[in-house]
C-alpha cells in the first residue's frame, strides 16, 4: 500500500508492523530485506524528524554494505539495491518511482530508449548484481545518462554501493518531505 501522508514521527517507533512496513515501502521501495534490516532501526529509538530516521536507516544499510565484498556481494544487500526499478523501465510498480522517472520517460526517442537500455546493461555487467540507482530530482535524461556513464567508467564496486545507498536515502528524504 502506498502511504499518502506520513504519520507523525513522534511515536512512529510504536506503530504497528504493518504501518511501519508501509512507510518503509513508500520511502524506499517494497523489499522484505529492507523490512528485516530497518524495522529494528525504527523500533529502537524515537526520532525527531524523518531525516533523522532515514539517516539512521542509511547507517544500518552502510553497515550491511561494509560486511560484504566485491568478489561475493551479499544477497541481502543486492536485494535492497535491486528493490528500485531500472531507470527507464516501461513497467514500474512503485507509484513514487514512476512519478520520479516521468521526466526521463517523457518524449524519449527510440534511440534514447535504446541507449538507456544499453547503459543499464553495461552498468549491470560492470557491477554484477547491482542496479543503477540515482536521485533524479528533476534532472533531465542527458544529465542522468552522463552520471551513469561516469559511474560505469569509475568501475569501483565499493564506491558504487555507497553511491546507490546514498541515492536511496536521498530519494527517501525527498519522498518524506512531500508526504509530511
Amino acid at each position: 500500500m502506498t502511504v499518502l501522508k506520513l504519520p507523525p514521527i513522534k511515536g512512529f517507533h510504536t506503530c504497528s508492523d504493518l504501518e511501519q512496513t508501509d512507510v518503509l515501502d513508500t520511502l524506499f521501495e517494497p523489499s522484505p530485506v529492507i523490512h528485516e534490516k530497518l524495522l529494528s532501526v525504527i523500533r529502537t529509538a524515537q526520532y525527531n524528524s524523518w531525516d533523522d530516521l532515514i539517516d539512521a536507516c542509511q547507517i544500518r544499510l552502510l553497515s550491511l554494505a561494509a560486511s560484504t565484498s566485491t568478489s561475493s556481494p551479499d544477497a541481502e544487500l543486492l536485494n535492497v539495491l535491486g528493490s528500485h526499478p531500472r531507470l527507464g523501465e516501461k513497467k514500474i510498480e512503485s507509484a513514487h518511482s514512476a512519478s520520479e522517472q516521468a521526466n526521463i520517460q517523457r518524449n524519449q526517442s527510440v534511440a534514447q530508449e535504446e541507449e538507456l537500455a544499453a547503459l543499464n546493461k553495461q552498468y549491470e555487467e560492470t557491477f554484477p548484481g547491482l542496479r543503477y540507482v540515482v536521485f533524479v530530482n528533476g534532472r533531465d535524461r542527458p544529465a542522468i545518462m552522463e552520471d551513469m556513464k561516469s559511474r560505469i567508467a569509475r568501475a569501483d564496486y565499493t564506491m558504487e554501493v555507497d553511491a546507490a545507498l546514498q541515492a536511496m536515502c536521498d530519494i527517501a528524504k525527498d519522498r518524506a518531505s512531500k508526504l509530511v
